[in-house]
Parts: structure tokens; C-alpha cells; sequence
């Protein structure tokens, strides 16, 4: 009998897990994922500054695996695990496995601030990332119609809260787009009253990486007329005005969050299986504690087995990767009754691009800046990207829009039904 695999999240985890086992005829594999489509996390934000289509960054389940008679694709939302009857329920139906492996992921996490959560804009996926170019969009087009200051200057101030490698690659591309595009296509609109904030609650901005690619962040983004924020937080988000620890203000209609993420709830794995985070608990094999024949990988998960990760793996796509890849073959040493290899992580380093022709790059043994550093975080970023086409695409959308500076897909575009209804 083959053993049915139920991978929940099509993600860097669930991916590779797939592409290693796929071909092996002793598995059956199920992909449950509420999109029908795999995408690339760390480019979303290129996406949501107009900068690179979607479709660079994207890649359907279906064409992915086609080829592929063991694996087969399941659209749904995930509703709860019945972990007696070996069974999870989706919203499109339930389903039977015999291994379960959960990989969903992360969502935005607003530390209990109501707020924040309503109004602040999120960029954890493609949805959210094209809401935020259209209101990035749309609040250009009303501050080029404004007459009045003080509302003209609320319009184009622009918030991000969180200084890891999200918020400041935003900050970059967003201070470079407004010095090349704003003043040639916004005529109307006076540069002086924009501002673009950063904000941390830490001391530094790219906390995790080195102390040069820290200094080299903040200077660069100064230069480029950042005003970076650091050991402050945001309490507050009401009537258009950011409320800041330190009792200060800021008048925005754009509330970006890269502040923080939390593990996806799963109903129905038991509570002392959910560590801090909300990230479920994994022995040295990924398997979810006190569960049976229940795993979990990426982000979603926490494994404090591993000597040097004490307080558990940083949440990055290699560790997903690497994770994806040692779970299937344990499956397989399972099979061939074998015995297990614990998850050991290869940390390859970390990166951020700051500008064009700027960026950071840490190393396990070392770190190094700008233009080469510029060209490495290109390279890397291409290599994972799924399908011949989208890495093409990319690198020659990539090399035009670097020498031209003039993106040209800033389009507002908003999806009705027949009816007339907004989507």
C-alpha cells in the first residue's frame, strides 16, 4: 500500500519536500494550499512598489507537478487536524493521510493592537502586496489632486514599521522610487511635504546580521532621506495618526507592517504541542510533539533539539529548504528501515539589498557591501525562483529597470464581477 503524504502549505518547505519524494512510487502525495499557486516571499515586496509583476514570482501547483503521477493538488483552506481518524478538514472537503506534514507558514503578527490590524497594511503575500500598490497608487493620485498642506503632506507620508530585511528593502525601494519617478510623473506634487519613516523598537536596524551591515543600512537609507526610528514602537493606529511608544505622532494614511509574524493557528493539534509564537513543537525529525505521524516544517515550527539553536531556528526560507528536503528522506529511510538523520541546520548566510547597486551580505566566516554584494543578492534571489521563464523574465525585467529607473507597471487596476461587484 502506498503511504499518503498530506503536505498542508505549498511553500519553500512543502516544495522541496515534494520535489525530493516525487517519482518515489511508494508514496502517494496530496498538496493542500488555499492559493493554486507557489510563491517567492522574499521578492513580495518589489511586487507591491509596482516594481516586478506577480507573475515573476509566482508558479501554479498544477503545471509544477504535472508531470508527476504520485503527486496530486487539493485547493482548500485548512480547517482543523482529527488526529483519532488520521483526517483534516478543509473547506473544500476532508481528507485521509497517513503521514501529515504542516507547513503553513506565518501571518502578520499586530501584537493585540485592534487598531493596527484593521487599518495597517500586511505584505505576507501576493493579495496584500497588490492591495498595496493600489493604495500606494491611489493615495499619489489624491495627494497630486490636494491643495490643502497639511492633508497633501498626511497623503504622502509613508510609515513601515519593522527594521529587519523587509522594512528596510522597502524603505530603499520606496526613497528610490519617489526620487526617480515622483518628481518626473507627480508634478503636482511638492517633495518636500513626503516623508518616509522607518521605524524599529530595536536599537539597530537588520538586528540579526552583522554590526557593518547594520551601520551600512542606516547610513545608506539616510542618505537617501530616510527618517529611521529606532528603540520606539508603534502602540496605535487611529484617524490617520500613527501613536508611537515615546508619546509622539505621525499623520499617515499608509501604515506598512513588517513588525513581526506568528505562526498560523491549527485547530486541533493538542495545546502542549504550540510553543512560543505560536509555532508548533517539533522533536529532532520535525515530527510535532505528542501527536502521532504529524510534522511540521519552516517556519511553523519549533525545534530547540539543535545545540546551536537553543531558542530554535531563525524563520528563513534555507531553514525550510533544508528542513523539506531531510524530512523526505527520512520517509524514505522509514521505508527502507534505516535509521533516521536529525535535522542539522547548514546556515548559509543572510542578505539585504538597500539600494541599486547596494546591498549587504553576511556570511558564515564573512560579510561584505556594495555593488558586488548587489549583484550576489541578485543571484541568489533568482536561483530558487520556480520555472526556466520566471528566472529569464525576472533578470531581464530586473537589468532594464535598474538602468532605466522607470518601472512602467504602476497600474491601478481593481477586479469586478459581471455584476459590477468589487472583489
Amino acid at each position: 500500500m502506498k503511504k499518503h503524504i498530506i503536505i498542508v502549505g505549498g511553500g519553500f518547505a512543502g516544495i522541496n519536500l515534494i520535489k525530493s519524494l516525487r517519482g518515489d512510487k511508494r508514496f502517494r502525495i496530496t498538496l493542500v494550499d488555499k492559493n493554486n499557486y507557489h510563491f517567492f516571499p522574499p521578492l513580495i515586496y518589489q511586487v507591491a512598489t509596482s516594481f516586478i509583476e506577480a507573475s515573476n514570482i509566482s508558479y501554479p501547483f498544477r503545471k509544477l507537478f504535472s508531470n508527476d503521477k504520485n503527486v496530486s493538488f487539493h485547493m482548500g483552506s485548512l480547517i482543523r487536524v482529527i488526529p483519532e481518524s488520521k483526517t483534516i478538514e478543509t473547506d473544500t472537503g476532508n481528507l485521509h493521510y497517513d503521514y501529515l506534514v504542516l507547513a503553513l507558514g506565518t501571518e502578520s503578527n499586530f501584537f493585540g493592537m485592534e487598531n493596527v490590524q484593521k487599518c495597517a497594511l500586511p505584505m505576507k503575500n501576493i493579495e496584500e502586496a497588490l492591495y498595496l500598490r493600489n493604495h500606494i497608487l491611489l493615495t499619489l493620485e489624491e495627494a497630486a489632486r490636494n491643495k490643502d498642506i497639511r492633508e497633501a503632506e498626511k497623503l504622502q507620508n509613508i510609515v513601515i514599521a519593522g527594521g529587519g530585511p523587509t522594512g528596510v528593502e522597502l524603505a530603499g525601494m520606496l526613497a528610490e522610487m519617489g526620487g526617480y519617478i515622483a518628481q518626473k510623473e507627480y508634478p503636482e506634487i511638492k517633495l518636500s511635504l513626503s516623508n518616509l519613516y522607518l521605524i524599529d523598537a530595536l536599537p539597530s536596524l537588520l538586528s540579526p546580521m552583522s554590526a557593518m551591515a547594520q551601520k551600512t543600512a542606516y547610513e545608506k537609507l539616510k542618505e537617501l532621506g530616510v527618517k529611521i526610528l529606532l528603540n520606539v514602537s508603534v502602540k496605535d493606529y487611529n484617524n490617520c495618526k500613527v501613536i508611537l511608544s515615546d508619546g509622539s505622532s505621525i499623520e499617515t494614511e499608509t501604515l506598512i507592517w513588517t513588525s513581526g509574524v506568528i505562526g498560523r493557528e491549527v485547530p486541533g493539534i493538542p495545546e502542549e504541542s504550540v510553543g512560543k509564537g505560536r509555532r508548533l513543537l517539533v522533536d529532532a525529525y520535525n515530527k510535532v510533539e505528542h501527536t502521532q505521524n504529524i510534522y511540521a516544517l519552516g517556519d511553523l515550527c519549533l525545534m530547540l533539539s539543535e545545540e546551536k539553536y537553543p531558542k530554535g531556528h531563525p524563520q528563513l526560507a534555507q531553514v525550510a529548504i533544508q528542513q523539506g528536503k531531510n524530512l523526505a528522506a527520512n520517509f524514505q529511510r522509514v521505508e527502507d528501515e534505516k535509521v533516521l538523520h536529525p535535522f542539522g541546520y547548514n546556515d548559509k548566510g543572510s542578505m539585504a539589498i538597500i539600494s541599486k547597486f547596494n546591498a549587504v551580505v553576511d556570511l558564515p566566516k564573512h560579510s561584505f557591501k556594495g555593488f558586488i554584494a548587489w549583484l550576489t543578492w541578485l543571484f541568489i534571489h533568482i536561483i530558487p525562483l520556480i520555472g526556466f521563464r520566471s528566472k529569464v523574465q525576472l533578470a531581464l525585467d530586473w537589468f532594464r529597470l535598474f538602468i532605466t529607473n522607470n518601472p512602467s507597471i504602476r497600474l491601478i487596476l481593481h477586479p469586478k464581477r459581471n455584476t459590477g461587484e468589487t472583489l
